[in-house]
């Protein structure tokens, strides 16, 4: 991992976690889809998850969206373009503010960076099967496709787009203590 300490406090836990995402499609339903490979680390000095480091990197290549073809226009270079853009990044802070934390940071996709924020729930700490300690996190928010780039657009008979420009992103996150 690129970050500035030796080792992380907390490790995403992939077997119990999931980075999904959902698009409106010819704007009349949704399509849902699934990071399958990612990693990440959560550098908690604090031991409260406030002002915590994250850093988050997923395999583009590895998108589902349980439709192998659409699955490959999404890995072209119409979307991610995966060939030339082989990591999606998140680099941020984990904030506590009250009982609510929030994430703020900058994601790369396709090359372009932005700033964004999501709203985050502490959904639990306890310890795993084997001893070791586990946290757990609800991060939810939104993107703007067009704002990394992912220009793709073609309408439908009546107007409306074929792929919806707002993401929603969901990621459900069981993290392990180092």
């Amino acid at each position: 991992m690129e970050t500035q300490h030796t080792q992380p406090t907390w490790r995403i836990d992939p077997d119990h976690s999931v980075i999904q995402f959902k698009v409106k499609h010819l704007a009349i339903s949704t399509i849902s889809g699934t990071f399958r490979s990612f990693k990440g680390e959560v550098y908690d000095l604090t031991q409260q998850f406030d002002n915590s480091e994250v850093y988050v990197e997923i395999d583009p290549n590895s998108i589902d969206t349980n439709h192998k073809i659409r699955d490959g226009h999404l890995k072209g270079e119409e979307f991610l373009d995966t060939e030339r853009y082989p990591k999606i990044i998140f680099r941020g802070q984990l904030l506590k503010t009250s009982s609510v934390h929030a994430i703020s940071g900058k994601l790369m996709v396709k090359g372009t960076e932005k700033q964004l924020r999501f709203d985050a729930e502490a959904t639990g700490l306890g310890k795993g099967r084997n001893g070791d300690i586990r946290a757990g996190f609800e991060v939810e928010g939104k993107i703007n496709r067009k704002d990394f780039g992912l220009t793709f657009n073609m309408f439908t008979e009546t107007g409306g787009m074929i792929v919806g420009e707002e993401i929603k992103i969901q990621l459900d996150i069981q993290l392990i203590r180092q």
